[in-house]
């Protein structure tokens, strides 16, 4: 006998969880970074033409399809693409990808969300003050990593303790369910997170210019930095494809998530409204809170030189180097860097568990096991698979790891579930279920975008990546000597994976036919 599939509390609750699962590091870390680097404010043509041609159709697609998979006791991609198309046979293995990818994200996103935490710490007890310079704080990261040994930490171990902080943090938050665990995290977690958004926010546009001999370097000048167009920058294909990447990064379309969180919907539960609310809330997040800490902040105090080479020395160096040296410069400094820390644990928390549900789900539909047992099954899985993340961090494996589930996986999914959305379920089939118990009309412009519009702009980001970058990624060009053994091995590892899902997948189909039988 099939158990009763959990659900939802209240609307605000799903809202908040699907906001707070795309509300993640990338949109205070990451979008600042691909915006200076990518023509400024002109990077937000690409980045809104992408949001509303790629962006809300995959959210409303992903929501419809998770209602209506959950309708039939289905949570993850497998089994909601066999009821998409149960005439094929291999449709629910394509849908292994929704599975596959939130677990390789999850991997390292553990790891470094655990960085956040430990930061937050070590903000409020002074552990990096003594790292006044540039050189000094990224050697204690490197030393925090594990990465080398130095005067600041002599061992990962750590680092390591703030991960197992971290990771049993998850597991509890995912032991205690839907309402009781991610709902109940979300509807804290997600208020939380944006106060200490603006309070960060609002001393970052407060600063002065420290040096009086330097007065350009002030906060008009920094917002300046970020959003004056560089409208020549459009001229490159780099730049639309980086929109378009920072748009499935953010909202978190094309993993598989919003698939499993909208399977706990009830069948009147409106995801037209529902899907905009959370593309709402976290377009807020990224574009006025994310745009206003740190390209600003360190436009003050390192220039416009500075800051340009800070935006092209990646997220990493911008979040753990760049903010902590600046809070160090300004007063009640471990104050406001503990805020931020705090910010970058709530909105990786929040992401992180909602990696972790597709798996469970998975476990719970497929196979009629207890909650219980599957979470205690994924925190075990979880822990074995994070400790190449961990140990091998310099080596090439965390970048591995997020090119196969955190960019490819997404396109790629994505451009399956539209299809198979539009094309095989049927577009007046698809139009008719999204707009099942809706307050709202969608406008008709999106029936065509969704069918035509959307597909063919994710086949043409696959084409294009596969022109330009197949044979080289695979060739692992630009790969070190000594890291592509590594590399290779985590290549191997992911392939391995993916197949021991797919036999799950197999496995679970043929337990059900025989139950049919019977």
């Amino acid at each position: 006998m099939a158990k009763t599939r959990q659900a939802w509390g209240t609307r605000f609750g799903i809202i908040m969880a699907v906001a707070g699962s795309a509300i993640g590091l990338g949109n205070f870390l990451r979008f600042p970074v691909q915006a200076a680097s990518n023509g400024g404010g002109a990077f937000m043509i690409p980045y809104f033409i992408s949001l509303f041609l790629l962006g809300i159709p995959l959210m409303w697609i992903e929501w419809t399809l998770g209602r209506y998979g959950g309708g039939f006791g289905h949570g993850t991609a497998p089994g909601i693409f066999h009821t998409m198309w149960e005439k094929s046979r291999f449709m629910k293995y394509f849908g292994v990808i929704g599975i596959f990818g939130p677990l390789v994200i999850l991997i390292y996103y553990t790891y470094v969300e655990s960085w956040t935490l430990a930061y937050s710490w070590f903000a409020i007890t002074g552990r990096y003050a003594s790292a006044a310079t540039e050189n000094s704080m990224k050697s204690f990261l490197s030393g925090f990593q594990g990465l080398e040994k130095n005067n600041f930490f002599s061992s990962l171990a750590p680092a390591y303790t703030f991960f197992i902080l971290t990771l049993l943090a998850n597991i509890a938050v995912i032991y205690y369910g839907i309402k009781g665990g991610i709902e109940k995290l979300c509807k804290i977690a997600m208020p939380l997170l944006f106060i200490c958004g603006v309070i960060v926010m609002a001393r970052v546009l407060t600063l002065g210019a420290p040096d009086p001999a330097k007065p350009g370097w002030n906060i008009v000048n920094g917002l300046g930095f970020l959003w004056n167009p560089d409208f020549s920058a459009l001229k490159s294909a780099k730049v639309w494809l980086a929109a378009a990447g920072q748009i499935f990064f953010t909202l978190s379309v094309g993993i598989g998530v919003i698939l499993t969180y909208a399977s706990y919907l009830s069948k009147g539960d409106d995801v037209v409204l529902s899907g905009l609310s959370a593309v709402s809330t976290n377009e807020f997040a990224e574009v006025i809170i994310g745009a206003s800490i740190v390209i600003p902040a360190a436009f003050i105090f390192f220039g416009p030189a500075g800051t340009e080479a800070i935006a092209k020395s990646g997220a990493f160096n911008l979040g753990f180097v760049t903010m902590p040296l600046i809070f160090s410069r300004i007063s009640n400094g471990a104050f406001f860097g503990c805020v931020w820390f705090l910010l970058l644990f709530l909105a990786g928390i929040t992401s992180s568990v909602s990696l972790a549900q597709p798996a469970v789900a998975f476990l719970e539909d497929e196979f009629n096991i207890s909650r219980k047992r599957a979470v205690s099954i994924l925190a075990a899985a979880l822990f074995i698979l994070c400790q190449p993340a961990i140990f091998l961090l310099g080596k090439g494996v965390v970048n591995e790891l997020d090119f196969w589930g955190g960019t490819f996986c997404l396109v790629l999914f994505a451009a399956i579930e539209t299809i198979l959305f539009a094309w095989v379920f049927g577009m007046e089939r698809a139009w008719k279920e999204i707009h099942h118990g809706a307050d709202m009309n969608i406008p008709k412009v999106y029936k065509f975008i969704i069918k035509y519009v959307t597909p063919l702009f994710l086949l043409l980001i696959l084409g294009t990546w596969a022109y330009q970058e197949w044979w080289p990624l695979i060739m692992m060009k630009g790969v070190s000597a000594a890291d592509k053994p590594f590399v290779l091995a985590t290549r191997f590892s992911l392939i391995a994976l993916f197949v021991i899902l797919s036999i799950l997948v197999k496995v679970a189909w043929r337990k059900k036919r025989r139950e049919v039988k019977i």
